[in-house]
């Protein structure tokens, strides 16, 4: 997620409206079905504002709400969905998400500088970890190099929480400072500086967007050293949620309402524009993953009323 101050101060409210975002009962997900019949357009919760995404093998999508933290989760084969984890209370948001292979969710907390753990079966918090304190925004996360991954948009640091700390709750995960040629994100939280997290294609270091300068950066994860990655063509200009696909690249562009693709070699220190994807359905969105041969884009819808609990997104299939 990114965006100007007037986004933040947007996205402030909207955590405000903690309980507002009500759904209906839990309902089980619905049997798989042939992937021709598959929806290309799957609707989230009235009131339920989605920002990340994570899919499981089996084709289960998971995305978090913006507004109170809730978590949902939706067969792409049916379009069945259901809440999986209920609000967490006023200002709690989950932002970026990912699966580890235990099947657990690693969350995002946003302007709280919280990482959560969730059981992605039954939706338990298993833990819960304080990243940041003061002005933050846990932004995205990326599940290897030992562990999971997260970017703090006001702040020049990943956070590392190493493999296995899905028990207890309080610990906090080490942050690892940006460095090289990283360029600084001015203090005090008015600048989106790191956003989207992703590992390169030979899975040895990171790659983290740069909103602040428009920029791709590979990262050594074990000194933080960054490197910017030269890229022939195309554009990370309001680069948001990062997927990395075999030696592909999504770049998922929110304000611009497309998704770039690149090419990257095998170790990530360079890529070349292929394409840009866009769709009639992008409404502001932010993240992707790809499954099937399809790429689900997250639409955010930022200048939808979410004030009104009514108001309701979704998760657009196109091809990749």
């Amino acid at each position: 997620m990114t965006g100007p101050l007037g986004r933040r101060s947007f996205l402030g409210a909207a955590a405000a409206l903690g309980g507002a975002a009500l759904v209906g009962p839990l309902a089980p997900l619905a049997q798989a079905r042939p992937a021709a019949s598959r929806p290309d357009t799957l609707p989230t919760p009235p009131g339920f504002q989605p920002e990340g995404i994570a899919v499981s093998p089996g084709g289960l999508a998971y995305t978090g709400s913006l507004i109170d933290g809730a978590v949902y989760r939706v067969d792409l084969a049916t379009g069945a969905g259901r809440i999986l984890t209920e609000g967490q209370g006023p200002g709690a948001m989950s932002v970026g998400l990912k699966l580890d292979g235990n099947g657990r969710l690693l969350v995002a907390g946003g302007a709280d500088g919280r990482i959560r753990v969730v059981d992605g079966g039954d939706g338990r918090v298993l833990a819960t970890h304080q990243a940041a304190t003061g002005t933050a925004f846990v932004n995205d996360v990326v599940v290897g190099c030992g562990g999971a991954w997260f970017t703090d948009s006001f702040n020049d640091v990943l956070y590392f929480l190493p493999a296995g700390s899905g028990a207890g709750s309080g610990r906090a995960p080490r942050a690892v400072a940006l460095t090289g040629d990283w360029v600084p994100t001015p203090p005090g939280g008015q600048v989106w500086g790191s956003n989207g997290i992703e590992r390169t294609p030979d899975g040895r270091a990171l790659l983290v967007v740069n909103d602040n300068v428009r920029a791709l950066f590979r990262v050594d994860p074990r000194t933080g050293a960054a490197a910017e990655v030269p890229l022939d063509g195309g554009s990370v200009a309001n680069g948001d949620g990062l997927v990395v696909h075999g030696r592909t690249l999504y770049v998922v562009r929110n304000r611009d309402y497309a998704v770039e693709v690149f090419t990257l070699s095998a170790d990530g220190r360079r890529g070349r524009f292929v394409k840009r994807i866009t769709d009639p359905r992008f409404d502001e969105p932010t993240t992707a993953a790809v499954h099937g041969g399809r790429l689900y884009v997250v639409n955010a819808a930022f200048d939808s009323d979410w004030s009104n609990p009514a108001t309701a997104s979704t998760i657009v299939s196109c091809p990749s």
